[in-house]
């Protein structure tokens, strides 16, 4: 069963969905039904974050600690490698 509706629209949306809806060679009508179907469908369930921990070894580096001169030591060898402007 449908039940009618009615909504407003800017001119620009209304002439852009219009467009859209030809291109697809479908009615505004059932263009805005496929997107409001599409939005209403069940969400799709997501990955639970832990499912990455403990996947691989650090090899024993301690980059909590030494973080601060990684970052550093990258930063630099990225500069030194850029040839400078005048």
């Amino acid at each position: 069963m449908m039940s009618r509706t009615q909504i407003t629209l800017e001119s620009q949306a209304h002439r852009r969905a219009r467009q859209r809806a030809a291109e697809l060679g479908v009615s505004l009508a059932e263009y805005v039904r496929r997107l409001v179907a599409r939005d209403l469908a069940s969400p799709q369930p997501t990955a639970d974050v832990t499912s990455i921990f403990d996947l691989g070894s650090s090899g024993g580096s301690d980059i909590a600690t030494n973080k601060d001169s990684m970052v550093a030591e990258s930063f630099h060898s990225m500069r030194a490698a850029k040839p400078h402007r005048p």
